[in-house]
């Protein structure tokens, strides 16, 4: 096929983003921005591309292959496309901000890339805005703040119906696996086992940790029935206290959002790579796959760690999840209405979109433009009611 023959097509998973969706997502980026700042977020802006080693270092080391690479041709150096916001706001906290004082409450927005999209994702550029709550102690309250922040600047934007929080601890299989000695081969098998939920497989596979694993696939569902069920576990070390923890912020959730629902599924770890302690993901109804997600990880090199919870939201699925905004009241000024009419109309609020040239039909002019209103006689005339002599 010739090269020039489809202009305009583009590669799998990426699009072209059009009115009026464009604008109704930057709006709801705004929006939830500022929600975050009226919590002491302030608003950080991370470069698109990095040094390669930089990007992938850290918490950002778990996203190598959904990563695209490219040469400078300044450096000669590789550089990397960020594939994720978070581990760039990690960087930044660890060497721009190492002396501001904690914990730092940090907020975002921007396009990321990934090589790959997922069956329910299938976008692999998409625009991200979240917040990270940076050097911060053991406490549950840290994560509780991030969680119900999400919530509540979800519920802002009109997505309440459905909304709902699923608790992880993505540590705590592979706690479990290594505190049993089990090499790869036998881990992976494992761990899909449980992707799939499939407790048959898991106790085939399982051997001596089978029935502590079937114990926390049994315990997924909601938080009430699942917490009975986690309470009575004794798990080893890293495993008990990452189950500890994720207790912990469970009961403070309920405590402070008695009406949101809470779900939890202790063995779900994929998307929770870089994590280091509880994840959790945000759904709504009707909307097949997650608002968000976020969690807890740790900042900086070996040795000068910091504690962190954040969470991450996806603009294109909440474009589809919130309300459809009012639609807005355009309104159209004939050629040669006076400027001040127009400043004075969009001081009010309205969108106006102004004649180029005469036309012998204004009202017909301001259909054909998407207006419903129309200047006319020096006042806002509904197209309805609008006749068609020139104004």
């Amino acid at each position: 096929m010739n090269q020039h023959e489809k202009p305009a097509l583009l590669p799998t998973g990426l699009r072209d983003l059009l009115p009026p969706d464009a604008g109704a997502e930057a709006a709801l980026a705004e929006a939830l921005l500022a929600r975050f700042a009226a919590h002491g977020y302030e608003r950080v802006k991370p470069p698109l591309v990095e040094f390669e080693d930089s990007l992938l270092s850290g918490a950002g080391a778990g996203l190598a292959d959904q990563t695209f690479r490219l040469m400078d041709p300044a450096s000669h150096r590789m550089l990397a496309l960020r594939s994720d916001l978070t581990p760039q706001i990690a960087r930044i906290a660890a060497s721009r901000l190492t002396r501001s004082p904690r914990p730092l409450r940090l907020s975002y927005a921007g396009e990321i890339l990934r090589v790959r999209g997922s069956e329910l994702r299938p976008e692999r550029q998409f625009r991200q805005v979240g917040f990270e709550l940076i050097g911060i102690g053991a406490g549950a309250a840290c994560d509780a703040e991030v969680i119900l922040l999400a919530a509540d600047a979800l519920a802002g934007l009109g997505i309440e119906e459905g909304l709902s929080v699923d608790l992880n601890a993505p540590t705590l299989v592979a706690s479990l696996l290594d505190d049993a000695g089990l090499d790869a081969g036998r881990a992976e098998p494992l761990r899909e086992a449980l992707d799939r939920k499939d407790a048959t497989a898991v106790a085939e596979a399982g051997g001596e940790v089978a029935e502590r694993l079937l114990s926390l696939l049994r315990a997924t569902g909601p938080a009430e029935t699942a917490l009975d069920a986690l309470a009575p576990l004794a798990l080893p070390g890293a495993a008990g206290r990452a189950l500890a923890a994720l207790t912990d912020i469970a009961a403070l959730l309920r405590e402070a959002a008695p009406a949101l629902p809470i779900t939890v599924d202790p063995v779900e770890w994929r998307g929770f790579e870089y994590h280091t302690g509880t994840g959790f993901s945000l759904f709504a109804g009707g909307v097949r796959t997650e608002l968000g997600r976020g969690g807890r990880y740790s900042v900086g090199d070996a040795g000068a760690d910091e504690e962190a919870v954040g969470c991450t939201l996806y603009l294109d699925t909440l474009l589809r999840a919130a309300p459809a905004p009012p639609a807005p009241r355009r309104i159209y000024l004939p050629y040669g209405t006076a400027r001040a009419d127009g400043a004075a109309l969009r001081e009010e609020g309205w969108i106006t979109v102004a004649g180029l040239a005469p036309v012998e039909d204004p009202a017909a002019e301001a259909e054909r433009l998407g207006c419903d209103h129309l200047w006319q006689a020096g006042g806002a005339r509904p197209l309805a009611a609008a006749d068609g002599e020139e104004g």
